[in-house]
């Protein structure tokens, strides 16, 4: 440690640790996106399948798409909570505009649509003043091209395991699929 970091009592210290976290996300180190594996799917009619990635920790939670290219049609991002909770969503460094699905008891009972990125703070938060039991993210538009509406149903059901030899899934915590929602 530099003689005149040593010097500083350890409340100094943590001080400025704290003003190198107020810093633009753009100046810190490059913290690369969170690919997740498809582990679910939303069949909305026959034939007709959302692929959804599972962000079932706390850490995949808070990162979600940011960083992200744009979504491809009839894939997202599913957010189960267990038990319901609050659930505010928002677009820090997430550079595609998204539909934002709020879901509770196997119905949709929010939808902000077409929520527009927000690549620097402060940023605007989304979502119903009521539990959720989870949350769908979708590319803008893809909502109202699918007809999803408030009150339509959902039926989130995990897909099979791959193989592991055939799983080129990222190294760190398994996911736990969520049961599937009625």
């Amino acid at each position: 440690m530099p003689p005149v970091l040593r010097s500083l009592p350890p409340l100094s210290l943590a001080a400025l640790a704290a003003l190198g976290a107020l810093q633009p996300w753009s100046v810190r180190a490059a913290t690369p996106p969170q690919q997740l594996p498809i582990e679910a799917q939303w069949c909305l009619r026959p034939g007709t399948c959302l692929q959804l990635e599972v962000a079932d920790e706390p850490h995949e939670q808070a990162m979600g798409l940011q960083l992200r290219p744009p979504l491809l049609p009839l894939h997202g991002m599913w957010f189960p909570y267990v038990p319901p909770s609050l659930a505010r969503f928002w677009m820090h460094r997430t550079p595609e505009p998204l539909d934002m699905l709020f879901v509770r008891q196997g119905r949709v009972i929010a939808i902000v649509a077409d929520v527009p990125s927000c690549m620097r703070l402060p940023c605007r938060s989304y979502g119903p003043d009521e539990l959720v039991d989870g949350v769908v993210e979708l590319a803008a538009g893809q909502a109202e091209a699918l007809g999803i509406t408030v009150g339509s149903p959902v039926r989130i059901e995990p897909l099979p395991a791959r193989p592991a030899a055939a799983a080129a899934a990222p190294t760190g915590p398994t996911s736990v699929r969520p049961e599937p929602i009625q």
